[in-house]
């Protein structure tokens, strides 16, 4: 029984760390973050095999589909708002990875505001229009990688309530 309880407690703390690796991948984007955290949950849930585990599991998958989908709706809104075209939001994700592999960890904080100002700077053709448009997808990435920090975040304090409540 004792090493059950063991096994049961390890596999409970790994769970966790990677609920929280995961949710960190969301912030500093190396990691797939939100799908870390949700399998993490899903292993919990199989080794579990009680109500509670699928009904967390569920929880979970709603929190996280829901910021999965609105993650890429209203920041496409405001960006569509704002006059950004795809164009230019590609070309920063392009230099984005790019800068990922030139420059470690840093690298796709560099590359992508490059990427979307050297793309808005031709479109439009004065820096402050481009630096204006690079703004909007600053805050338009910034809000979609808060909605999915949040959706995350959720599915994980109901993980942890689970786990130290029920």
């Amino acid at each position: 029984m004792r090493q059950s309880v063991r096994v049961n407690t390890a596999m409970t703390v790994l769970v966790g760390v990677a609920i929280f690796v995961g949710i960190l991948g969301i912030v500093i984007p190396v990691l797939p973050g939100a799908i870390l955290s949700l399998a993490a949950i899903l292993v919990w849930a199989l080794v579990e095999r009680s109500a509670t585990g699928w009904v967390v599991l569920g929880i979970a998958v709603i929190l996280i589909g829901a910021s999965q989908v609105v993650k890429y709706i209203v920041p496409e809104r405001r960006l569509r708002e704002s006059g950004v075209p795809r164009r230019s939001m590609f070309i920063g994700v392009l230099l984005g990875i790019v800068g990922f592999f030139l420059i470690p960890v840093v690298g796709m904080f560099v590359g992508f505001p490059l990427g979307v100002y050297v793309s808005e700077r031709q479109r439009l053709k004065t820096h402050a229009a481009a630096w204006a448009s690079t703004k909007h997808a600053l805050k338009a990435t910034g809000l979609s990688i808060l909605i999915e920090f949040i959706g995350t975040s959720l599915a994980a304090a109901v993980w942890l309530i689970a786990v130290l409540f029920l």
